[in-house]
């Protein structure tokens, strides 16, 4: 009997491939928890967090048994660009009227690290009531905002590694964050929350 647990995920995939249905249970055991979870973030719906999931999964097979798959040690980054191409096209006609969104010729590149967020390790406590706001007014941004805000603080992700999965370019994923920036302060001014860190 093989020994699954001690397979890397892309030799899984690629066992897969041959022909070892029980290579992808074990792929998807794997898998299933951080990406179910990353995509309810994005869609924050459970009904279509489970769509989204099934569709991502089928897509998966479906490139693995096209032989679409190389192994490059990036699985996870491969799967993660694939939920996200399934979020974006259910989100494609869902824009908002209210939010600000770059446009794709947006040139960030004067933009500096510091303009986009604050590093201070200080920063780092802040009150549960302040977290809580944040996280609601997180829930009110477009899809491609929340993604990138997740990906950065919740997945301590790099921007260029941010770029690399969601498929476009590194000053659309800065865009994205300081967009994101941009409306949950406008918003935080509009309900009164005060957004000020504990030190």
């Amino acid at each position: 009997m093989k020994d699954y647990a001690s397979c890397t995920d892309e030799s899984l995939a690629l066992q897969y491939i041959e022909g070892d249905n029980k290579a992808f249970d074990e792929l998807l055991a794997r898998n299933q928890q951080k990406l179910y979870s990353y995509i309810m973030f994005v869609v924050r719906d459970p009904e279509v967090a489970n769509d989204v999931f099934q569709e991502t999964f089928v897509k998966v097979i479906t490139k693995l048994q096209e032989g679409k798959y190389i192994d490059s040690g990036k699985f996870s980054f491969w799967l993660t660009r694939i939920a996200h191409n399934v979020i974006m096209d259910n989100f494609r006609q869902q824009k908002s009227a209210h939010i600000i969104e770059p446009t794709e010729d947006n040139d960030l590149n004067k933009l500096s690290g510091d303009d986009l967020m604050d590093h201070n390790r200080e920063n780092e406590y802040v009150n549960s009531q302040i977290l809580d706001d944040v996280r609601h007014l997180m829930d009110t941004l477009p899809a491609t905002q929340r993604e990138v805000v997740y990906m950065r603080f919740y997945q301590e992700l790099s921007f260029k590694e941010i770029a690399e999965m969601t498929g476009v370019s590194i000053n659309t994923s800065l865009g994205r964050m300081r967009y994101a920036l941009i409306n949950m302060r406008r918003m935080a001014k509009q309900h009164s929350i005060q957004l000020n860190l504990e030190l």
